[in-house]
């Protein structure tokens, strides 16, 4: 029987984040759990009983689309920003965002259900790595016993623990932010959102966070917090 060449799927609904630019974003979702996002539906899929049961996962699978890359195209091979971008991998092989259906995939942390919100019901979830306003394909219940694989092997991949920044927030401008915002912050800047082959330590850097432009320096390990607007 022939298949499909092609196949439309329907936008759930959407996620607002923090975040309202791709850079910045942590590279993998879990990295920065204390980045929180939530999860609105479009109708008719706004529906409680969609929900029924959710509350029993303490994680949940996010099949999401790079809307940013969607009508960019794609190619076989990419340069993976973690190589310094001067080495090329196979599309597959890689998270990159320019491939021949631009889905992307996070597991996050459920926090909570919002039922009574106007637009709700809503889902609290923290640990994301997606822009604000990302459509969303489909939701499932993450399963530690099928879908975590501890001795996995993670190609080229760093360990998260690996190139992490320290991060220096002078009080002043910390208080510019609302306090509930800073630890996400922090924890976003250790994970270094520049792109790795820059290393020009008197540059300034710009970042979209929480309705402010966040400026930056990176220099010997450190990242230095010198402007909030």
């Amino acid at each position: 029987m022939e298949q499909p060449q092609s196949l439309s799927f329907a936008v759930i609904g959407h996620i607002r984040t923090d975040l309202p630019e791709k850079f910045g974003l942590p590279r993998q979702s879990g990295l920065v759990e204390e980045l929180t996002g939530t999860v609105v539906l479009e109708k008719p899929y706004r529906s409680p009983e969609a929900l029924r049961g959710i509350e029993g996962y303490s994680h949940l699978w996010l099949l999401w689309v790079f809307s940013e890359a969607a009508d960019k195209g794609w190619s076989p091979t990419v340069r993976p920003p973690r190589l310094g971008g001067n080495r090329r991998m196979g599309v597959f092989a890689s998270r990159s965002p320019f491939r021949p259906n631009p889905i992307g995939m996070s597991a996050v942390r459920l926090l909570g259900i919002d039922r009574d919100a106007a637009d709700g019901p809503l889902l609290q979830v923290a640990g994301i790595d997606m822009m604000d306003g990302t459509p969303i394909l489909d939701i499932k219940p993450y399963l530690p016993f099928t879908d975590a694989i501890p001795a996995a092997a993670a190609g080229f991949s760093l360990p998260p623990d690996q190139g992490l920044l320290e991060v220096e927030l002078p009080e002043p401008l910390s208080a510019l932010l609302p306090e509930d915002k800073r630890a996400a912050l922090i924890a976003l800047l250790r994970q270094d959102p520049r792109p790795q082959y820059q290393e020009d330590g008197a540059r300034v850097y710009g970042m979209s966070f929480a309705g402010r432009e966040v400026r930056f320096t990176v220099e010997k390990g450190i990242c230095r917090v010198v402007e909030i607007l």
